[in-house]
C-alpha cells in the first residue's frame, strides 16, 4: 500500500485545495474508513492551530486534543462525519458536520454537547449469546439486547464516557435528518416519504423544508438528527451553515493555500 497520498484524488468530503501542492498528507487506518480526513488537515489546514506536521504531532502529545472523548497523539488519526473535537486548553469544542458541497466542517457546539457522538445504524446482526450488534457509520460496533428497539438506518447517541447509547432517533416519515452526501449534502428536513425501491437499486426518501423546496436524495445520504443539532449550531431547518461550517468551505480555501508550503517545508506529508 503507498504512502503517498495526492492531493488531486483525495475524496471529495476532505476541505482542502487541489492544485496548490502535489501531496498532502494520507489518512493512517481508522474510522470512516476513506472518507476519513487526517486530524493533521484540521488542525493545520481548517483551523490553523499548526503551521506544519512538527508543531501538530508536539500538540497532539500534551493529550489536549479529544476525539469523542479520548486524547488523540496520531496526527494521521481519520475525523469523519459527526465525530466531537474537544480542545480542552482553549476551551473549544466542535462537532464535523457536512457542509455545502459534501465537505465536512466543523460546527462549534457547547461542551455539554461534546459529552456524546451520534452514530447511524449501518448494520445490525445477532451474536452468539443472544445480543445484537450494531455497526455505525464510522465502523464503531455496540452490543445491545437482542429485544432493544433498533434498525438500520436508526440514529444513536453514545456517551463517550462510558459507551452507553443515551438517546435514539427512529428511521421514519416526520424524522428530522441531514443529507451528508450528494448535491444536497449539508440540508436539512424532514421526512416527507420513504419510496422502497424494488430489486437492489437504492431506496429514495423525500425530504420537506420549512421554505417549502425540499429534495430527494437516496436513503443512504441521509442521518437521523435531533433538534438540538440545528439549535447548538445556529441553523435552519435548510441549509446547514453555523460559522465555524462556513468557515470549513469559505475560509478553508485561504488556510489552506497560506498553509500549502508546510508540504514542502516539512517533508512529512509525502511519507
Amino acid at each position: 500500500m503507498t504512502k503517498h497520498q495526492k492531493r488531486l484524488s483525495v475524496p471529495n468530503s476532505w476541505p482542502i485545495e487541489r492544485k496548490t501542492e502535489t501531496f498532502t498528507v494520507k489518512a493512517d487506518a481508522g474510522p470512516h474508513g476513506e472518507a476519513g480526513v487526517p486530524l493533521l488537515i484540521v488542525l493545520r489546514d481548517v483551523l490553523g492551530y499548526a503551521d506544519s506536521r512538527k508543531e501538530a504531532r508536539y500538540a497532539l502529545n500534551q493529550d489536549s486534543v479529544l476525539v469523542n472523548g479520548t486524547a488523540v497523539s496520531d496526527e494521521e488519526r481519520p475525523i469523519g462525519m459527526f465525530d466531537i473535537l474537544a480542545f480542552v486548553e482553549r476551551g473549544e469544542y466542535y462537532r464535523v458536520f457536512p457542509g455545502q458541497g459534501g465537505r465536512l466542517a466543523l460546527t462549534p457546539i457547547d461542551e455539554d454537547a461534546a459529552d456524546s457522538t451520534l452514530g447511524k445504524i449501518v448494520n445490525k446482526q445477532h451474536v452468539p449469546g443472544g445480543d445484537v450488534q450494531l455497526t455505525l457509520h464510522d465502523g464503531e460496533t455496540l452490543l445491545v439486547d437482542g429485544g432493544a428497539p433498533y434498525d438500520g438506518g436508526d440514529s444513536v447517541v453514545v456517551s463517550n464516557d462510558d459507551g452507553e447509547i443515551v438517546a435514539h432517533f427512529e428511521y421514519e416519515a416526520g424524522a428530522l435528518v441531514t443529507a451528508v452526501d450528494g448535491s444536497h449534502a449539508g440540508e436539512i428536513g424532514k421526512i416527507a416519504e420513504i419510496q422502497v425501491t424494488p430489486g437492489s437499486a437504492d431506496n429514495n426518501v423525500l425530504v420537506e423544508q420549512d421554505d417549502g423546496a425540499g429534495f430527494e436524495t437516496v436513503e443512504d445520504y441521509v442521518v437521523v438528527i435531533d433538534e438540538n443539532f440545528t439549535g447548538e449550531s445556529g441553523r435552519d431547518s435548510g441549509t446547514a451553515s453555523g460559522d465555524a461550517a462556513s468557515n470549513g468551505d469559505d475560509e478553508a480555501s485561504e488556510d489552506v493555500t497560506e498553509a500549502a508550503a508546510a508540504d514542502v517545508e516539512d517533508g512529512g506529508d509525502e511519507e
